[in-house]
Protein backbone atom coordinates (compact mmCIF):
# COMPACT_ATOMS: atom_id res chain seq x y z
CA UNK A 1 0.00 0.00 0.00
CA UNK A 2 1.33 3.45 -0.89
CA UNK A 3 0.01 6.97 -0.34
CA UNK A 4 1.42 9.20 -3.06
CA UNK A 5 1.62 12.86 -2.12
CA UNK A 6 3.19 13.92 -5.40
CA UNK A 7 1.13 15.98 -7.83
CA UNK A 8 1.86 13.96 -11.00
CA UNK A 9 -0.13 10.75 -11.53
CA UNK A 10 1.29 8.36 -14.12
CA UNK A 11 -2.03 7.12 -15.47
CA UNK A 12 -1.70 3.84 -17.37
CA UNK A 13 -5.41 3.64 -18.16
CA UNK A 14 -4.78 2.54 -21.74
CA UNK A 15 -2.76 -0.49 -20.64
CA UNK A 16 -4.87 -3.60 -20.08
CA UNK A 17 -4.54 -4.68 -16.44
CA UNK A 18 -7.65 -6.49 -15.31
CA UNK A 19 -8.19 -7.55 -11.68
CA UNK A 20 -10.72 -10.16 -10.64
CA UNK A 21 -13.05 -9.15 -7.82
CA UNK A 22 -11.71 -12.04 -5.73
CA UNK A 23 -8.19 -10.54 -5.53
CA UNK A 24 -9.19 -7.00 -4.49
CA UNK A 25 -7.24 -6.19 -1.26
CA UNK A 26 -10.29 -5.23 0.79
CA UNK A 27 -8.28 -5.63 3.99
CA UNK A 28 -5.97 -2.79 2.96
CA UNK A 29 -8.86 -0.59 1.83
CA UNK A 30 -10.76 -1.24 5.08
CA UNK A 31 -7.81 0.10 7.10
CA UNK A 32 -8.64 3.43 5.47
CA UNK A 33 -12.38 3.23 6.04
CA UNK A 34 -13.33 1.80 2.63
CA UNK A 35 -15.12 -1.47 3.34
CA UNK A 36 -16.10 -4.10 0.80
CA UNK A 37 -19.71 -2.93 1.17
CA UNK A 38 -18.66 0.66 0.40
CA UNK A 39 -16.84 -0.41 -2.74
CA UNK A 40 -19.51 -2.81 -4.00
CA UNK A 41 -22.16 -0.09 -3.62
CA UNK A 42 -20.37 2.14 -6.15
CA UNK A 43 -22.02 2.41 -9.60
CA UNK A 44 -21.25 -0.51 -11.92
CA UNK A 45 -19.21 1.57 -14.38
CA UNK A 46 -17.07 2.95 -11.53
CA UNK A 47 -16.45 -0.59 -10.23
CA UNK A 48 -15.46 -1.72 -13.71
CA UNK A 49 -12.90 1.08 -13.92
CA UNK A 50 -11.36 -0.06 -10.63
CA UNK A 51 -11.26 -3.71 -11.76
CA UNK A 52 -9.50 -2.56 -14.95
CA UNK A 53 -6.76 -0.84 -12.96
CA UNK A 54 -7.98 2.69 -13.59
CA UNK A 55 -8.36 5.47 -11.05
CA UNK A 56 -11.35 5.41 -8.72
CA UNK A 57 -13.52 8.40 -7.98
CA UNK A 58 -12.37 10.80 -5.27
CA UNK A 59 -13.59 8.96 -2.15
CA UNK A 60 -13.49 9.70 1.60
CA UNK A 61 -10.97 7.80 3.73
CA UNK A 62 -9.91 7.85 7.37
CA UNK A 63 -6.27 7.85 8.46
CA UNK A 64 -4.95 6.98 11.92
CA UNK A 65 -1.90 9.08 12.80
CA UNK A 66 1.10 7.95 14.88
CA UNK A 67 -0.54 9.68 17.86
CA UNK A 68 -3.60 7.49 17.46
CA UNK A 69 -5.80 10.33 16.21
CA UNK A 70 -8.17 9.85 13.29
CA UNK A 71 -8.12 12.22 10.33
CA UNK A 72 -10.30 12.29 7.22
CA UNK A 73 -9.16 12.90 3.68
CA UNK A 74 -10.33 12.63 0.08
CA UNK A 75 -8.43 10.46 -2.38
CA UNK A 76 -8.50 8.47 -5.58
CA UNK A 77 -6.99 4.99 -5.58
CA UNK A 78 -5.96 2.39 -8.10
CA UNK A 79 -4.89 -1.26 -8.01
CA UNK A 80 -1.46 -2.47 -9.02
CA UNK A 81 0.46 -5.72 -9.15
CA UNK A 82 3.70 -5.83 -7.23
CA UNK A 83 6.88 -7.55 -8.42
CA UNK A 84 5.71 -10.57 -6.39
CA UNK A 85 2.42 -10.51 -8.37
CA UNK A 86 0.42 -9.51 -5.31
CA UNK A 87 -2.37 -6.95 -5.73
CA UNK A 88 -1.80 -3.72 -3.81
CA UNK A 89 -3.41 -0.29 -3.56
CA UNK A 90 -2.03 3.12 -4.54
CA UNK A 91 -3.69 6.21 -3.05
CA UNK A 92 -3.64 9.63 -4.72
CA UNK A 93 -4.81 12.24 -2.17
CA UNK A 94 -6.85 15.24 -3.23
CA UNK A 95 -4.78 18.44 -3.11
CA UNK A 96 -5.96 21.86 -1.99
CA UNK A 97 -4.44 23.50 -5.09
CA UNK A 98 -2.61 22.57 -8.29
CA UNK A 99 1.18 22.19 -8.28
CA UNK A 100 2.20 23.24 -11.80
CA UNK A 101 5.82 24.19 -11.11
CA UNK A 102 7.00 21.71 -13.72
CA UNK A 103 5.41 23.75 -16.52
CA UNK A 104 6.01 27.12 -18.18
CA UNK A 105 3.37 29.87 -18.20
CA UNK A 106 1.91 28.92 -21.58
CA UNK A 107 1.64 25.28 -20.55
CA UNK A 108 0.03 26.23 -17.23
CA UNK A 109 -2.61 28.28 -19.05
CA UNK A 110 -3.53 25.44 -21.38
CA UNK A 111 -3.65 22.97 -18.49
CA UNK A 112 -5.97 25.23 -16.50
CA UNK A 113 -8.22 25.41 -19.57
CA UNK A 114 -8.59 21.63 -19.25
CA UNK A 115 -6.48 20.83 -22.30
CA UNK A 116 -3.83 18.15 -22.65
CA UNK A 117 -0.28 19.25 -23.37
CA UNK A 118 2.88 17.44 -24.45
CA UNK A 119 5.96 17.73 -22.27
CA UNK A 120 8.61 15.93 -20.27
CA UNK A 121 8.42 14.64 -16.71
CA UNK A 122 11.79 16.06 -15.69
CA UNK A 123 14.90 17.85 -16.91
CA UNK A 124 18.53 16.74 -16.66
CA UNK A 125 21.43 18.73 -15.26
CA UNK A 126 22.15 20.41 -18.62
CA UNK A 127 18.63 21.87 -18.59
CA UNK A 128 17.52 19.64 -21.42
CA UNK A 129 14.34 17.63 -21.30
CA UNK A 130 14.90 14.10 -20.05
CA UNK A 131 12.85 11.00 -20.70
CA UNK A 132 10.27 10.39 -23.39
CA UNK A 133 7.46 12.76 -24.31
CA UNK A 134 4.25 12.52 -22.30
CA UNK A 135 0.74 13.91 -22.34
CA UNK A 136 -0.22 15.91 -19.25
CA UNK A 137 -3.70 17.02 -18.18
CA UNK A 138 -5.11 18.26 -14.89
CA UNK A 139 -7.62 16.22 -12.91
CA UNK A 140 -10.01 18.87 -11.54
CA UNK A 141 -11.49 16.51 -8.94
CA UNK A 142 -8.22 15.67 -7.17
CA UNK A 143 -6.23 18.76 -8.30
CA UNK A 144 -3.45 16.47 -9.44
CA UNK A 145 -1.85 16.24 -12.89
CA UNK A 146 -2.39 13.11 -14.97
CA UNK A 147 0.54 11.89 -17.04
CA UNK A 148 0.56 9.25 -19.81
CA UNK A 149 3.51 8.32 -22.07
CA UNK A 150 2.87 9.76 -25.52
CA UNK A 151 3.20 6.41 -27.39
CA UNK A 152 0.32 4.95 -25.31
CA UNK A 153 -2.12 7.62 -26.56
CA UNK A 154 -0.38 7.73 -29.95
CA UNK A 155 -1.51 4.19 -30.79
CA UNK A 156 -5.12 5.09 -30.08
CA UNK A 157 -4.83 8.37 -32.00
CA UNK A 158 -3.57 6.51 -35.06
CA UNK A 159 -6.52 4.10 -34.87
CA UNK A 160 -8.93 7.06 -34.67
CA UNK A 161 -7.18 8.79 -37.57
CA UNK A 162 -7.49 5.69 -39.77
CA UNK A 163 -11.12 5.04 -38.83
CA UNK A 164 -12.31 8.60 -39.43
CA UNK A 165 -9.84 9.47 -42.21
CA UNK A 166 -8.49 12.47 -40.33
CA UNK A 167 -6.23 14.93 -42.13
CA UNK A 168 -2.80 15.92 -40.87
CA UNK A 169 -4.23 19.24 -39.64
CA UNK A 170 -7.00 17.46 -37.74
CA UNK A 171 -4.49 15.07 -36.15
CA UNK A 172 -2.35 18.04 -35.13
CA UNK A 173 -5.36 19.70 -33.49
CA UNK A 174 -6.04 16.57 -31.44
CA UNK A 175 -2.38 16.26 -30.47
CA UNK A 176 -2.36 19.90 -29.36
CA UNK A 177 -5.06 19.06 -26.81
CA UNK A 178 -7.96 20.74 -28.62
CA UNK A 179 -11.34 19.10 -29.18
CA UNK A 180 -12.07 18.13 -32.80
CA UNK A 181 -15.57 18.10 -34.30
CA UNK A 182 -16.26 16.15 -37.50
CA UNK A 183 -19.20 14.60 -39.37
CA UNK A 184 -19.48 10.81 -39.32
CA UNK A 185 -20.68 8.65 -42.19
CA UNK A 186 -24.30 9.50 -41.28
CA UNK A 187 -23.55 13.25 -41.45
CA UNK A 188 -23.95 13.50 -37.66
CA UNK A 189 -21.58 15.74 -35.71
CA UNK A 190 -19.27 14.01 -33.25
CA UNK A 191 -16.51 15.52 -31.15
CA UNK A 192 -13.36 13.86 -29.89
CA UNK A 193 -10.46 14.96 -27.75
CA UNK A 194 -7.75 13.77 -25.39
CA UNK A 195 -9.09 12.95 -21.92
CA UNK A 196 -6.56 11.10 -19.77
CA UNK A 197 -9.32 10.04 -17.38
CA UNK A 198 -11.14 8.14 -20.14
CA UNK A 199 -10.72 4.46 -20.97
CA UNK A 200 -8.46 4.90 -24.01
CA UNK A 201 -7.26 8.45 -23.43
CA UNK A 202 -9.49 9.74 -26.24
CA UNK A 203 -13.10 10.53 -25.40
CA UNK A 204 -15.99 10.89 -27.88
CA UNK A 205 -19.30 12.73 -27.63
CA UNK A 206 -22.29 12.88 -29.97
CA UNK A 207 -22.57 16.61 -30.64
CA UNK A 208 -20.42 19.72 -30.62
CA UNK A 209 -17.46 20.80 -28.49
CA UNK A 210 -19.68 22.19 -25.74
CA UNK A 211 -21.40 18.81 -25.42
CA UNK A 212 -17.98 17.13 -25.25
CA UNK A 213 -16.85 19.44 -22.43
CA UNK A 214 -20.12 19.03 -20.53
CA UNK A 215 -19.94 15.23 -20.62
CA UNK A 216 -16.48 15.27 -19.04
CA UNK A 217 -18.05 15.88 -15.63
CA UNK A 218 -20.02 13.05 -14.13
CA UNK A 219 -23.45 14.14 -12.94
CA UNK A 220 -24.49 12.55 -9.65
CA UNK A 221 -27.86 12.43 -7.97
CA UNK A 222 -27.76 13.55 -4.35
CA UNK A 223 -28.56 9.99 -3.21
CA UNK A 224 -27.02 6.92 -4.93
CA UNK A 225 -28.43 3.80 -3.29
CA UNK A 226 -26.66 0.44 -3.24
CA UNK A 227 -27.31 -2.93 -1.64
CA UNK A 228 -25.89 -2.01 1.78
CA UNK A 229 -26.04 1.76 1.97
CA UNK A 230 -25.96 4.96 -0.04
CA UNK A 231 -23.31 7.25 -1.52
CA UNK A 232 -24.41 10.83 -0.82
CA UNK A 233 -23.18 13.95 -2.61
CA UNK A 234 -22.65 16.94 -0.32
CA UNK A 235 -20.97 20.10 -1.63
CA UNK A 236 -19.41 18.11 -4.46
CA UNK A 237 -17.89 15.44 -2.16
CA UNK A 238 -19.02 11.83 -1.75
CA UNK A 239 -19.83 10.32 1.63
CA UNK A 240 -21.16 6.85 2.47
CA UNK A 241 -24.18 6.31 4.74
CA UNK A 242 -25.05 2.82 6.00
CA UNK A 243 -28.68 1.78 5.69
CA UNK A 244 -29.20 1.75 9.46
CA UNK A 245 -28.18 5.42 9.56
CA UNK A 246 -30.59 6.65 6.86
CA UNK A 247 -32.51 9.82 7.61
CA UNK A 248 -36.26 10.04 7.00
CA UNK A 249 -35.50 12.01 3.83
CA UNK A 250 -33.30 9.19 2.55
CA UNK A 251 -35.94 6.53 3.26
CA UNK A 252 -38.49 8.58 1.33
CA UNK A 253 -36.10 9.06 -1.58
CA UNK A 254 -35.32 5.32 -1.68
CA UNK A 255 -39.05 4.60 -1.92
CA UNK A 256 -39.31 7.00 -4.87
CA UNK A 257 -36.40 5.28 -6.60
CA UNK A 258 -38.04 1.87 -6.07
CA UNK A 259 -41.32 3.12 -7.51
CA UNK A 260 -39.56 4.43 -10.62
CA UNK A 261 -37.98 1.01 -11.23
CA UNK A 262 -41.35 -0.72 -10.90
CA UNK A 263 -42.94 1.33 -13.67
Amino acid sequence: MSILGKSIILNTNSMINHFEESVIPYGTLERFGLTQENIEDLPVDVLQNIYNGRLSLVLPITITTEDGETETAQTRFSLERTSERRVDVLFYPKHDEYDLNLFNEQQKQRLLEGKAIIGYLESNEENKEAGGKRFFQIDPESKQVLCVPMPVIGRDMQYVADRYHLTGAEMQKLQNGDALSILNVDDEEITMGIDLNSKTGIRFAAGDEQTWKREAKREWDKYNFGAFGCWVVEDGDLDYIHEEDYSEEMWQEQKKVGMRFQR
